[in-house]
């Protein structure tokens, strides 16, 4: 008798500090941070478990990176309101509003409403790998100037001050850009 393929689902619940997967049916759960070197690490997991879908909550500025990476590694994705997801976990009985318990709660209800995969255009993984690409050095670039602003003095500590405000702009024009291809995208 032919072996019929089970469906697993991936849920990941969107925060500033982490993200929180949850899979069903297995119920297998984690967290990883939700940066570059985090998102990075869960492509080959995600692979591994040959998921039917995965899901994210939309958390506005905060899913950006979760998506975009999930998107171009060529992974069936769709991003949601989270308000389902909380209605489930309060009709299931989990009251707590903690990361790991929405995202078990998110692939609970990924598996009952089993929403479709909407893969992207095909020009526009190249411009979310672009965006996502320029991001970690423009952060990296950030966290060392500002700690090194610190310990330093007098002349160049104006000049390490006066490139902050550049930095800080290039990642929100960034940023900016991910949501606009994000928000104009099928996700």
């Amino acid at each position: 008798m032919p072996r019929v393929a089970v469906p697993c689902f991936v849920a990941i619940a969107v925060a500033k500090a982490p993200l929180a997967i949850a899979v069903r049916p297995s119920g297998e759960r984690w967290a990883v941070a939700n940066d570059a070197e985090g998102v990075g690490t869960l492509g080959e997991q995600w692979r591994a478990l040959h998921p039917t879908l995965l899901v994210l909550e939309a958390t506005g500025g905060l899913a950006r990176t979760a998506p975009a990476a999930v998107a171009t590694a060529g992974l069936p994705v769709v991003v949601v309101t989270p308000r389902p997801a909380r209605d489930v976990a309060r009709a299931t009985g989990p009251l707590a509003k903690t990361d790991a318990v929405e995202a078990r709660a998110l692939a609970h209800c990924t598996d009952g409403i089993r929403p479709t995969p909407r893969p992207l255009p095909a020009a526009q993984p190249q411009a979310l790998c672009a965006l996502l690409g320029r991001r970690p050095p423009l952060l990296t670039r950030r966290t060392a100037e500002q700690h090194c602003l610190a310990g330093t003095s007098g002349r160049l500590q104006t000049d390490r001050a006066a490139h902050l405000p550049w930095l800080h702009a290039r990642l929100a024009m960034l940023d900016n850009a991910l949501e606009t291809v994000l928000r104009g995208s099928p996700l």
